[in-house]
């Protein structure tokens, strides 16, 4: 699945933690939940958005502790 704002695909950030998530825009939130609900990956997501040089605002998913984050990630890439 590929990041509206850069064009790049969406990454699950993993490394050195024990807790993975998932920056996005949100306006693919709905999209991407509904894939990690399908999958049924166990998630939250952060209750505010952030917008960085006013420009289009970021949502945080945060995955469930210990979580193999390169499992999601090969789920988001499924999605062209």
């Amino acid at each position: 699945m590929t990041n509206a704002m850069t064009d790049k695909p969406l990454r699950v950030w993993a490394e050195e933690t024990e807790w993975p998530w998932i920056g996005l825009p949100v306006s693919q939130l709905d999209d991407v939940r509904r894939l990690l609900d399908s999958h049924d990956i166990h998630y939250t997501v952060d209750e505010n958005y952030v917008s960085i040089n006013e420009g289009p605002f970021t949502a945080l998913i945060k995955l469930r502790r210990g979580t193999d984050g390169k499992a999601v990630q090969a789920v988001l890439d499924s999605i062209g």
